[in-house]
């Protein structure tokens, strides 16, 4: 209220109308109360104005992305980090498992090594990639590579789901071909990205927004189903679902606009074949770097020895004798929950630890890694009951500890890979420096099988469940030691020395912008 209007309703300035009946002033009481009552209907509005403001900018955002970027391209992200990796990766997971456990009746200790088969073609990505660039079909290099996907994913689940008592090989391809699809499309899109991030700089960051919020809400959708029709459909009769997310990327590869290549396809594939060899020699000249080839080996060698003890843990948590015995409905909500913590580990990232050295928020990090742990030995001895805490409660704030701690430890490895690329093959590198994740990956789920199997933990004796916990925590801890391998530097500070390729950069700037960068995301889902 400005001073003029305040004087107006003052009676004791010398301009008040207020006669000695006092009848002035209930007019003037009258027109306070009025305005009184007009506050909270313009506090209304204001709430109102809100509330819509915060479901129509997601709206809007969407809208510019789409007239920016072109809305098959849009439509394509939430495709396949929305459906194909978000949700069909988390319902793969609870799927697969209830499918090995309760249809192949295969013990963990088999299946923890048939889970780290699944890695292949993630590990085979460089080559997924390479193949869209190299070989275009009929003028088109991304097109062809999506209807590829589709096609393996959606025939690997039919078959499945349809067939009657597969031999245990056979599932195992066709699970392997699922997570083909997946990889394939993966890669295509990321492409896609890389292109447009060239095209447009500014809206780079708005197609990572995107993917991370596809993937994350595409796995709330997975893992929160998956328990229900695990238990409506049984877990074969869910394995057909998974031909959906296929089906749309086939879908995705008529529609998606893509100019068709006008050169001479020879020509092209004789220069992607020369780029391909300027980027092998650049790799091959970085690798040898200390700088690099260091904390590249701590990074392998922290998810090595993090041997994955999954299958053990999840067999005793669905067995009605040894275990807690959890429902398959539940088991989808505490994947669920633990997507959510993930988030929230992200955030904590971002908001307060991106700007401290490496080498210090990944000892930390790992510590933390470890201790946390310690949380699986406790639910497993049951000791959680002799404290008064009920395994629901306990198991829900076990999954949100332990998502988001490995989150915070997870972001400055990504941070950390991306600084390592050279400039001018920065996909290509990073493509390497996911390979060799890949393969950790891979290797701790295949040392987890053979620990479980040295230690006779199976579908009904889980006597020695909690050895195999207490060594995977004592190799965490033990991972600590190798931290000197990680450069302490900032996010901030150039890791690869500015002189080591200098040669490779001047020779990569003259290869042509569509060459396949594969894009950095920090919520890959893990299948």
């Amino acid at each position: 209220m400005c001073p003029s209007e305040t004087q107006e309703l003052n009676p004791k300035t010398p301009n008040s109308n207020i006669d000695e009946s006092g009848q002035p002033l209930a007019a003037a009481s009258e027109d306070q109360e009025n305005e009184k009552e007009e506050e909270p209907s313009n506090s209304n509005l204001v709430k109102t104005h809100s509330i819509k403001s915060v479901i129509l900018e997601p709206i809007e955002w969407l809208q510019m992305l789409s007239s920016r970027l072109d809305s098959t391209f849009v439509l394509g992200v939430i495709l396949v980090y929305g459906l194909s990796q978000g949700f069909s990766g988390s319902f793969f997971k609870v799927v697969s498992d209830y499918y090995w456990k309760d249809v192949q009746k295969v013990q963990p200790s088999a299946v923890q090594l048939f889970i780290s088969l699944y890695s292949i073609p993630w590990v085979m990505k460089p080559i997924w990639g390479l193949l869209t660039d190299v070989f275009p079909v009929k003028g088109y290099k991304r097109r062809p590579y999506f209807v590829l996907a589709g096609v393996i994913g959606a025939i690997s689940a039919l078959f499945l789901a349809l067939s009657g008592n597969l031999a245990v090989a056979l599932a195992l391809g066709f699970l392997i071909g699922i997570t083909t699809g997946v990889a394939i499309a993966d890669v295509t899109i990321d492409a896609c990205i890389a292109r447009k991030s060239i095209e447009i700089k500014s809206l780079a960051p708005d197609m990572q927004s995107l993917c991370g919020f596809c993937s994350s809400v595409g796995a709330l959708i997975g893992y929160s189903s998956s328990g229900f029709f695990v238990h409506h459909l049984g877990a074969q009769g869910s394995l057909g679902l998974l031909a959906i997310p296929p089906a749309a990327l086939i879908a995705l590869g008529f529609v998606i606009n893509e100019l068709k290549t006008a050169d001479d396809i020879q020509f092209e594939k004789k220069k992607a074949i020369e780029n391909l060899g300027t980027a092998v020699k650049g790799m091959c000249k970085t690798i040898q770097c200390p700088d690099v080839w260091k904390p590249s080996l701590y990074m392998y060698l922290s998810i090595a020895l993090s041997i994955s003890t999954h299958e053990g843990q999840f067999y005793w948590y669905t067995d009605p004798k040894a275990g807690p015995a959890f429902s398959q409905e539940f088991v989808g909500i505490i994947y669920a929950i633990g997507a959510l913590a993930s988030i929230v580990g992200v955030l904590i990232y971002h908001k307060t630890l991106k700007d401290y050295p490496f080498r210090s928020l990944l000892f930390f990090a790992q510590l933390l890694y470890a201790t946390s742990g310690m949380l699986d030995l406790v639910f497993v001895l049951r000791w959680n009951l002799a404290l008064g805490i009920p395994d629901y409660f306990f198991v829900i704030m076990e999954e949100c500890v332990s998502r988001i701690i490995s989150r915070i430890r997870w972001m400055p490895m990504m941070v950390l890979s991306s600084r390592l690329c050279p400039i001018g093959i920065e996909g290509t590198f990073f493509a390497l420096l996911m390979c060799i994740d890949s393969l950790g990956s891979l290797t701790s789920k295949s040392a987890g099988g053979m620990v479980l199997h040295l230690f006779h933990v199976t579908r009904t004796n889980f006597k020695n469940l909690w050895v195999t916990l207490l060594i995977r925590n004592l190799l965490r801890f033990g991972t600590l030691a190798l931290i000197f391998l990680v450069p302490n530097a900032d996010h901030s500070s150039l890791v690869v020395p500015s002189d080591i390729l200098k040669k490779t950069t001047n020779n990569s700037s003259r290869r042509d912008d569509d060459n396949l960068q594969l894009v950095p995301l920090n919520e890959k889902l893990e299948v």
